[in-house]
């Protein structure tokens, strides 16, 4: 994928509410506008990388874009678990992330026990992959460094944005 790697920024949105509770493995969701603005070879599936919510530290993280089968979406989602434990949700906060590499095309499961243990096998994946130096300096990438704070700080749509994020690096 000739756009990885690929850096997006936007506000937090309320989800489909399952990550925590269902599942366990908190998201955080992008809106549609970064979704709609995401490259033509950007596929569905499981991606990792680094993120940061606000100006706070950058830490690991997965991503599943795609229409998530085992639930059967009808709209196409951006959601992200960060790798570390927040002690409260930040919704409205911006979160600025940047996908290195892709895991897996996305896919149904027969059971929640068997969509819970591939979304561990992917972070298990994530922690390795990441740890490699081409990843591990993109999370000094001073995009993080220059994120906004807030959704005010944020240009007039946060797909524009994303945009000319991508296209300045």
């Amino acid at each position: 994928m000739k756009s990885l790697p690929y850096f997006c920024r936007g506000e937090v949105i309320r989800g489909f509410g399952r990550g925590s509770k269902e599942l366990g493995i908190p998201t955080a969701n992008f809106p549609d506008s970064v979704v709609d603005n995401l490259p033509a070879d950007i596929n569905t599936g499981i991606y990792y990388g680094w993120a940061c919510v606000g100006n706070g530290d950058v830490h690991r993280m997965v991503m599943s874009i795609g229409w998530n089968p085992y639930y059967k979406n009808t709209k196409k989602s951006m959601e992200t678990h960060v790798i570390h434990t927040f002690k409260e949700d930040f919704y409205g906060e911006i979160l600025s992330v940047v996908m290195v590499g892709y895991i897996r095309p996305e896919r149904t499961f027969d059971s929640l026990e068997a969509l819970i243990s591939a979304i561990n096998s992917d972070i298990g994946e994530a922690k390795v992959k990441l740890q490699l130096p081409e990843h591990l300096k993109l999370r000094e990438d001073n995009f993080f460094t220059t994120a906004p704070a807030s959704s005010a700080d944020l240009s007039s749509t946060t797909g524009s944005t994303s945009q000319t994020i991508l296209n300045g690096h």
